[in-house]
C-alpha cells in the first residue's frame, strides 16, 4: 500500500446507471399492501403522489436503471465525490484496520440527498408537475429537494419536524435561499397536523407527523405531488451512485472493504454505500480470493432503534395512517422519538429493502447513544479535519469500533464508512456536547410498546 489520501474519478466516470438491489435477492421483497383491500397496490394507487416514471422504478426488478443525462449533467456539479483513506484517524486509533471513508459533503447542501433529489425533481418536471410538498428532520432532505427543485422551476413545500426547525433554524434558511416554503411540524396547515396538535399541543414532532401533513397536501391538490428523501426503493436506488463509485475507487486504491458501514435513519444512505457491495457478493459468491465474504453494519440512534428494537412488520409509513402498508423493521407509526440532535435518523420505521436485507442476514445492525456518536465525531473531526454531520457520526462510531476490534484480534481488515454529510450547520449539537447536555438518550419502551399494539392485522 502506498501512502495516497485520496481517490478521485473524472466526471467522466460518473455512473451511467443506478444499481438496484432487488434484481440480485435470493428472496423478493414482500409486496406493498392497500391498507383498505389488505392486497399489493397497484400503479394507479401510487398515481396520486408520484410520477409514473418513479412508480415504475419504485416496483423495478432491473439490475440498472440508465440516468438520464439531465440527471447526469447536475450530478458533475458535485460528482464523484471523494475517497479518502482516514490514514491519521487509522494512527490515533493505533489499529492495523485500513479506514476509508466515501465523503458526500461536497454536494451543493452538504449530505447525499442530492443524488435523488436531483432524480426526483427531474422525473416531476418531465411529467409537468409545478409543485412538490415534502417533509424534512434535520433539513438535509428539505434543503436538497429545494435546491433540485430550483433547477427545474418546480415549487417545494417542506415541512419540518418541529424539534429541528427549533434547532438548525440556519437549514430552513438554505431551504428559502433556494426558493422553497418551510414550516414547523405539526402545523395548523392540514388535518394531520392539527391533529397531532390536538393530541399535544407542545409536540416536539416526528418524520411520522411530517409525512402525513406532506402526503395530505399532495393528495388532496391536483398541482402537486409528493416527494420523500428515504425509504422508498427508488430513492435507496438513486443514492447507489455512492457505492458505485466507490467500487471503481477501490479499484484504484488496489484494495476491497472486508466492512461496510454506514448510519440508518430511513436508509438511504447506508443502502447508496452498502447495496452496490452486497449486490456483488451476491452475484460473485466470495468477493475476494481468500475467501472472506462481506460484513455491512447498519448503526442507528439508541433513542430510535427501529432495526434493533423494532418489530418486522407491515406497518404505515405516516402517523395519520395515509400511506400503503410497508413491510419493515417499525417501532409503530405512532411512536414519537425523543428529540435527540440526529433529527434525520428519527424515523418510527425503516426502508422495506434494508428491513429486509437484515432479515436475510446480510446486514447486521447495532444501536448507540448519541454521547459515544459525538464522542467518535470530535475525535474523526480532530483526526480527519472533517466535522460529520449529527447523522454520520453513527457511522463514524461504527467504524471506529470495528477498527478497535481489528486491534485487540491483530487483524489487519478494511473498513468503508459513508460520511453522508458535514456538521456545519450542527454546531449546536457539538456545543452542547462539550457542556455535556447531550444525555445517552435510548428509546421509550412503554412508548414503544404502546405503538406497536396498534400496528395493522395483515392477513400475510
Amino acid at each position: 500500500m502506498n501512502a495516497q489520501v485520496k481517490y478521485q474519478l473524472s466526471e467522466n466516470d460518473i455512473p451511467a446507471d443506478w444499481y438496484n438491489l432487488q434484481a440480485d435477492l435470493p428472496q423478493p421483497l414482500p409486496p406493498v399492501l392497500h391498507p383498505g383491500t389488505g392486497r399489493p397496490i397497484g400503479p394507479d394507487d401510487l398515481a396520486p403522489l408520484f410520477p409514473m416514471e418513479l412508480i415504475a422504478q419504485e416496483v423495478s426488478t432491473e439490475r440498472a436503471i440508465e440516468i438520464p443525462a439531465p440527471v447526469r449533467d447536475i450530478y458533475r456539479l458535485w460528482r464523484p465525490t471523494p475517497l479518502y483513506r482516514a490514514r491519521r484517524l487509522e494512527k490515533l486509533l493505533d489499529t492495523p484496520a485500513r479506514i476509508y471513508y466515501k465523503y458526500e459533503g461536497v454536494s451543493p447542501t452538504g449530505s447525499h440527498k442530492p443524488n435523488t433529489a436531483v432524480a426526483q425533481a427531474f422525473y416531476n418536471a418531465q411529467a409537468g408537475v409545478k409543485r412538490i410538498a415534502t417533509e424534512t428532520g434535520a433539513g438535509q432532505w428539505g434543503s436538497s429537494l429545494a435546491f433540485a427543485a430550483t433547477l427545474f422551476d418546480i415549487e417545494v413545500q417542506v415541512f419540518m419536524v418541529r424539534v429541528s426547525f427549533d434547532q438548525k433554524p440556519y437549514r430552513k434558511a438554505m431551504m428559502e435561499t433556494y426558493g422553497a416554503h418551510c414550516i414547523a411540524s405539526p402545523s395548523d396547515q392540514t388535518q394531520a397536523g392539527r391533529a397531532a396538535l390536538k393530541q399535544n399541543p407542545n409536540s416536539s414532532g416526528s418524520l411520522g407527523i411530517a409525512i402525513s401533513e406532506a402526503v395530505e397536501q399532495a393528495a388532496q391538490r391536483d398541482d402537486t405531488k409528493y416527494a420523500l428523501g428515504s425509504v422508498l426503493n427508488h430513492v435507496l436506488m438513486h443514492q447507489s451512485v455512492i457505492g458505485v463509485e466507490a467500487l471503481r475507487q477501490f479499484e484504484m486504491a488496489d484494495d476491497y472493504p472486508d466492512i461496510v458501514v454506514g448510519c440508518t435513519g430511513g436508509g438511504s444512505n447506508f443502502a447508496g454505500i452498502a447495496f452496490p457491495f452486497i449486490g456483488k457478493q451476491l452475484r460473485d459468491g466470495a468477493l475476494r480470493g481468500d475467501g472472506k465474504t462481506l460484513r455491512t453494519v447498519a448503526v442507528e440512534p439508541a433513542a430510535c432503534p427501529s432495526l434493533t428494537r423494532g418489530q418486522y412488520a407491515y406497518d404505515f409509513g405516516d402517523t395519520a395512517k395515509l400511506t400503503p402498508l410497508v413491510k419493515m423493521h417499525t417501532l409503530g407509526s405512532a411512536f414519537v422519538p425523543s428529540g435527540f440532535h440526529a433529527g434525520g435518523l428519527r424515523y418510527h420505521g425503516m426502508a422495506p429493502l434494508v428491513s429486509h436485507a437484515v432479515q436475510l442476514g446480510l446486514v447486521e445492525p447495532v444501536a448507540y447513544t448519541q454521547p459515544e456518536c459525538f464522542e467518535a465525531a470530535v475525535q474523526f473531526a480532530r483526526a480527519e479535519s472533517i466535522v460529520p454531520a449529527p447523522e454520520a457520526s453513527h457511522a463514524v462510531k461504527g467504524a471506529v469500533v470495528e477498527a478497535l476490534k481489528c486491534k485487540q484480534e491483530g487483524a489487519a481488515k478494511c473498513i468503508l464508512f459513508n460520511l453522508c454529510g458535514h456538521g456545519h450547520f450542527d454546531m449546536q449539537a457539538y456545543t452542547d456536547h462539550f457542556a455535556g447536555r447531550l444525555p445517552p438518550e435510548r428509546y421509550d419502551e412503554g412508548e414503544a410498546a404502546m405503538a406497536l399494539a396498534g400496528l395493522p392485522t395483515v392477513g400475510t
